[in-house]
């Protein structure tokens, strides 16, 4: 009998489950932090680390006080172990008998509080046209949203963007403005006429991506250009939280405008300056970057609608490539829903 390989020996003594404990770690701030998501004991997860660096013979992760990063055999070895992890998810869309429809697990992430009848209008007809999928939608801050999709384990994001990556593909939806508030107990509340200098020294909420590195950039500079303080005193990443603390004084915060209108127009808010110079942010769905298919598909989209040349979303959990030009019978839920409606505003990167 001929002897394995290092390659062959590696596949056949790697025990599986220590490539998913590293996955959590690498999306971890520590091993403790692990622990806790995988609900084990901290000795457990060290354990499994110090076996899987042994088996490859590298260190996979910097460990030490302050420090806990991927070393690039780390980094090298979380892109593969995503794949790998992927493809085993896929085995119950594999291994399930061959339907004309729709069926499985679409996990949508988002910022919180969207406010997009196009989006509504595309989860009705998705529904509608495919019964046996399921969803799950979860809020949570923009950058965590897009991190989820990048990891493979959501389906689609739909969040705020300021920078792209070459990992995910992006459709705009559409473009949020930004003004700042007060609510009813704020000394500036009602008071017409002031300028923005009039805000200076005053206290300010926001979300937790209100920073000059992350989504809410455009945000972040008109804080600053109206000098509030510097000390945030209360975040979020929910609007509706942040929409709480500013209705309840704890000071002046950003809100879109298009969302909050009618808390004005009943006086549980008063806009301040700037009025005239709206700041902007891109809402964006965002899902796994795939090659374009050599014969491209009729997409569902409304009659109105155009579009660029298409391109495949594939859902990593549920989703299995098919051959461009074949008939689709187990197609990808994540593909399906978003060929039924986001391509209105498409904006491909």
């Amino acid at each position: 009998m001929n002897s394995l390989t290092p390659p062959e020996r590696l596949a056949r003594d790697l025990d599986w489950n220590l490539l998913r404990t590293f996955l959590v770690l690498a999306d971890s701030r520590s091993v403790t932090d692990a622990a806790e998501r995988l609900s084990l004991k901290q000795p457990t997860v060290s354990s499994a680390l110090k076996r899987l660096e042994d088996r490859l013979g590298k260190r996979l992760i910097n460990r030490k006080p302050g420090r806990f990063e991927l070393t690039a055999a780390g980094r090298l070895l979380y892109d593969e172990a995503i794949d790998i992890h992927s493809a085993i998810l896929r085995l119950g869309t594999v291994i399930r008998d061959v339907e004309d429809e729709i069926t499985g697990h679409v996990r949508i992430v988002m910022a919180s509080h969207v406010v997009s009848p196009l989006f509504d209008n595309t989860l009705n007809r998705f529904h509608g046209a495919h019964p046996r999928a399921t969803l799950s939608i979860e809020a949570m801050a923009s950058r965590s949203a897009l991190t989820a999709v990048a990891a493979r384990r959501a389906s689609l994001a739909i969040c705020l963007v300021m920078d792209r990556s070459p990992q995910l593909e992006y459709r705009r939806l559409f473009r949020e403005y930004f003004g700042l508030f007060c609510g009813p107990s704020h000394p500036l509340f009602g008071r017409e006429g002031i300028t923005i200098a009039d805000l200076a020294g005053h206290s300010s909420v926001s979300f937790i991506t209100d920073q000059m590195d992350d989504a809410l950039r455009p945000v972040a500079q008109m804080r600053a250009e109206a000098q509030l303080d510097s000390r945030i005193v209360g975040t979020s990443p929910n609007l509706e939280e942040v929409r709480r603390m500013i209705i309840a004084g704890l000071g002046i915060g950003p809100l879109p405008l298009h969302v909050v209108r009618e808390d004005v127009e009943r006086g549980r808010l008063w806009r301040l300056p700037p009025t005239k110079r709206r700041r902007r942010s891109t809402c964006m769905s965002s899902g796994t970057r795939m090659p374009s298919p050599t014969a491209p598909r009729q997409p569902f989209l409304p009659a109105s609608s155009t579009r660029s040349t298409p391109r495949r979303w594939i859902n990593a959990s549920t989703a299995e490539p098919q051959a461009p030009g074949t008939l689709q019978r187990r197609r990808s839920c994540a593909s399906a829903i978003t060929r039924l409606g986001f391509s209105t505003t498409a904006a491909f990167s």
